[in-house]
């Protein structure tokens, strides 16, 4: 009995084995394949998903059939693809265009045909770009005249301009508004110096004055005075400490001094403003009566005095950036030095503000814009923004820093040019041609000044 209970108990166990080997196996090969149809069903899935995406995506970017988008300016806007920056704009210019079935066109109109081109094209319905770069002095009667669009009907939520890390920004508001933008540079008008000219001459460095806190109006006027020499002992002078157009000269110690040629914020002339006067007294000193001022067309008040100190014999002159380009001496720059009452906060006079704008008229602004935007959309290869350009005209790192740190955005952005008949060129004749009285030419233009802000804001 014993033997036959072991037979059977092991084929009972061998049975027993068999049948769990066979249910493990269906058990296991059935979670594989369920696994692998779950695995199936996500690939599915995701693909599903993102077809969906793809498919909104296509929704969302309008296909434009071939439409030309223009850019303007008086100069060649499109990137010249010299610099790495340039190089990835030109990428992306042709990224956008396929994306959203453009062609984007650069149009280059002279300055002197351009803003009655603009106003032309507008008046019969059809602007002449669908961007245009404008003065804000030119900008400012096209707005009263409700030919520009403010930034609320062209900017949104998802192209919000000044957003971290945009190469776009939001520029000034005018008329109490904003409709300007624009790629930010770190640039502004500072008061250039011949640094050759500066230790020929054993003259103290301005910038180092500056840091030292010793920049102001009379140290400005004590060195105009040491650079001012007869050199060669010929009886004549062959150095002197300054030149400048002496319009703009006014306006950017009048800004230094806390003050402004035409209060735009307020609707007043400015002419009469005591800040004013005491800049423009200050001006007049230096051209009539310490005569250390240049004057090499014979004319105080000549535009063409703005290149005067390219002939290399001027210690100190305002000049913008763009105008140094082949000289044959070194530069340094400063801010132009405060004035009593002014602060450091506003340094110059900017009366050649300009910024990108859309005109009324223009079909979808809004995607017009957004593929504006989108070409600045690029890798941030410089360290701030208009690196390649400051380094193409200074090659003195403390020039750069000293722009970055104490002159960009101490600009005091000026519309006296806005006001037809604003009387700023008689003003400044009669002070600096004609010698007389800063208080009575004051009194003399500025009903005229008044009038002439009176009328544009009326409008």
């Amino acid at each position: 009995m014993i033997k036959r209970w072991n037979v059977l108990s092991l084929m009972l166990l061998a049975v027993l084995l068999f049948v769990s080997a066979c249910s493990g196996g269906v058990a296991q090969t059935g979670v594989d394949s369920g696994e692998a149809v779950q695995s199936e069903n996500n690939t599915k899935a995701d693909k599903t998903i993102q077809e969906d995406e793809a498919a909104k995506s296509a929704v969302d970017v309008p296909d434009l059939g071939g439409r030309v988008i223009k850019v303007a300016a008086w100069w060649d806007l499109k990137p010249a693809g010299e610099t790495a920056s340039d190089k990835a704009r030109l990428d992306k210019i042709a990224e956008v265009e396929k994306k959203y079935n453009v062609k984007i066109e650069f149009v280059n109109v002279p300055f002197e045909e351009y803003m009655n081109k603009f106003t032309t094209s507008v008046l019969a319905g059809e602007p002449f770009a669908d961007i245009v770069q404008m003065e804000y002095k030119s900008a400012l009667p096209a707005i009263l005249k409700g030919q520009l669009l403010p930034l609320s009907d062209f900017t949104t939520a998802e192209n919000n301009i000044n957003q971290e890390g945009n190469l776009i920004a939001k520029y000034p508001a005018i008329a109490g508004n904003y409709y300007a933008f624009e790629s930010p540079t770190s640039i502004g008008l500072g008061l250039h110096y011949n640094r050759d000219l500066f230790k020929k001459l054993s003259l103290p460095d301005p910038q180092e004055l500056y840091e030292k806190g010793e920049w102001s109006w009379d140290k400005f006027m004590e060195v105009t005075k040491q650079a001012t020499k007869d050199t060669d002992n010929d009886g004549k002078i062959d150095v002197y400490g300054f030149s400048g157009w002496a319009i703009d000269v006014i306006r950017h110690f009048t800004a230094a001094n806390g003050g402004t040629i035409a209060d735009d914020e307020n609707g007043k002339e400015g002419l009469s403003d005591p800040k004013t006067i005491e800049a423009a007294e200050f001006v007049k000193r230096l051209y009539n009566v310490e005569n250390v001022v240049k004057v090499k067309t014979g004319d105080k008040t000549n535009w063409e005095e703005t290149n005067t100190f390219k002939d290399g014999d001027v210690a100190m002159f305002t000049a913008a950036e763009w105008q140094l380009g082949d000289l044959t001496f070194s530069v340094g720059v400063v801010p132009i030095p405060n004035g009593p009452q002014g602060k450091k906060e506003v340094t110059y006079a900017n009366n050649t503000a300009a910024a990108k704008f859309i005109a009324k008229g223009v079909k979808d602004p809004k995607i017009v814009y957004q593929i504006y935007e989108e070409t600045f959309d690029i890798p941030q290869i410089e360290e701030y923004p208009g690196q390649d350009y400051l380094e193409s005209l200074y090659t003195d790192e403390k020039d750069i820093q000293m722009i970055r740190e104490h002159i960009a955005g101490t600009g005091r952005i000026l519309l006296d040019d806005a006001y037809a008949s604003y009387p700023i060129g008689d003003y400044v004749n009669d002070i600096i041609k004609n010698n007389a009285s800063v208080t009575a030419t004051a009194e003399k233009y500025k009903a005229q000044a008044q009038a002439a802000m009176d009328k544009l804001g009326s409008q």
